[in-house]
């Protein structure tokens, strides 16, 4: 009877100082909240020395996609776990890198982009430091908001004549530098990112252009009218400068960009993420007269063995004798360009069609351009820390095709060509007024 209390105590013991140790155990993060483009600072505390744990992060998108990462990580001597400082040692990265559980986070349903509609919602972030000895053991949890929108900006949702999209306006009495922000070819506006332009000062309007609202559900063709709609209506806000606006664009929206600075009175700066120096997939029509589409040669399409499509050499060349109508005439634009290519871009050669823009300008002795590339990183190069998009489904393809790049290297890309954006629109939206440019 002795030996039975006695183990029953002993039991007790443990029990108490297991729960005693998974109490004293906390996630410190620093800010208590961040905005999305912000590094945080996490801390595990009161872990045992040379404890080795798991760390998981998770998230829900407005698709109700879970996102999750992991890492793993043996605390110090003192029992502290310091993402600044300690490696991981396996999970969704590996090494030193203090924002690796939010630029790592995976989907868990393949093939899916991080989608947040709304900016002004923002993003909980749930982190979990889990036993390593016993599976399953939560030792502590901890949930991080990461917002879109500081306070003060103003999001509005726009309806004015056809135009659809969102204005983010900074606040403070102005005026601000303006920006139309244009997404990829699923057509609807890009709130986190003109969201984040607009916490930096930049009055963005995040233009649709089709498959969102009453916009039509497919393309025949886009007219360059609507987005000089677009133009128009940023620039007579009041805290809007008035000396000319950027655009800042991605993918198919690149070329729809150039076209922009080309034809349209009032665009001063462009920013074209891996985009294309012609006019591709649909005519563009303006004021009459309609620029011909570059269209890709779906010959050459290939089906992995994971039964993804690789569409990196379907685009023909621009600079082909049959294909030079597409080309963009960007030597007539009054703006400065900043052409952006990840050397990895598996959507199309990026690379060469900003190469091809910059030969394009130097010809006719213009050197209002500059070009990044990035090693390694793949088609969507987005904000800081946006989970990493390497496949999905094409709007184009109607199929899951590969987008490219390593997780890693498209992660620092993010954050690098953050800083690079701002400073590109800074300095040539402060200055100057807009000439008229050249008409088709």
């Amino acid at each position: 009877m002795l030996g039975y209390r006695f183990l029953l105590f002993k039991i007790g013991r443990f029990v108490k100082s297991e729960i005693m140790s998974v109490r004293a155990i906390a996630v410190h993060m620093s800010p208590v909240h961040s905005y999305f483009d912000e590094p945080v600072q996490v801390i595990v505390r009161g872990l045992l020395p040379k404890q080795t744990v798991n760390l998981i992060a998770r998230v829900k998108d407005d698709k109700d996609i879970i996102f999750q990462s992991s890492a793993v990580h043996q605390a110090t001597e003192n029992g502290e776990v310091d993402l600044n400082f300690s490696p991981s040692l396996g999970g969704t990265y590996t090494g030193v890198e203090p924002m690796g559980l939010f630029w790592s986070l995976t989907p868990l349903a393949p093939h899916h982009k991080l989608t947040r509609w709304d900016a002004s919602m923002p993003l909980l972030v749930d982190i979990e430091v889990v036993s390593n000895e016993r599976a399953g053991l939560v030792l502590a949890k901890e949930t991080h908001q990461r917002r879109f929108m500081k306070e003060g900006v103003q999001r509005v949702v726009v309806t004015d004549g056809g135009l659809r999209g969102t204005l983010f306006i900074p606040p403070g009495p102005g005026p601000f530098p303006g920006i139309v922000d244009l997404y990829t070819l699923g057509g609807g506006p890009s709130e986190p990112r003109a969201s984040l332009l607009a916490d930096k000062g930049f009055v963005v309007l995040a233009l649709a252009f089709y498959r969102y609202k009453d916009l039509p559900k497919r393309l025949g063709k886009l007219d360059l009218e609507y987005f000089e709609e677009g133009v128009r209506f940023l620039l007579k806000q009041p805290k809007v400068k008035g000396s000319g606006v950027g655009v800042i664009s991605i993918s198919k929206s690149g070329d729809i960009a150039l076209s922009m600075a080309s034809y349209l009175p009032g665009v001063k700066a462009v920013v074209s993420i891996n985009g294309c120096c012609a006019n591709t997939l649909f005519p563009l029509k303006y004021k009459g007269t309609v620029l011909p589409p570059l269209l890709p040669d779906l010959e050459k399409i290939i089906r992995t063995e994971q039964g993804l499509l690789d569409i990196t050499k379907t685009m023909p060349n621009p600079m082909a004798k049959e294909n030079q109508a597409s080309v963009i005439p960007i030597e007539h634009a009054d703006s400065h360009f900043l052409f952006v290519a990840s050397e990895d871009d598996k959507n199309w050669d990026s690379v060469f069609f900003a190469e091809l823009a910059g030969q394009r300008l130097r010809a006719h002795g213009k050197e209002n351009f500059e070009v990044v590339r990035y090693p390694k990183a793949g088609h969507f190069v987005d904000v800081p820390y946006m989970p990493f998009y390497p496949s999905g489904v094409h709007a184009a393809a109607g199929e899951v095709v590969m987008f490219g790049g390593e997780t890693r290297a498209n992660a620092h890309a993010q954050v690098d060509l953050w800083g690079r954006v701002q400073e590109f629109f800074r300095k040539h939206l402060d200055s100057g007024h807009p000439q008229c440019k050249a008409r088709l």
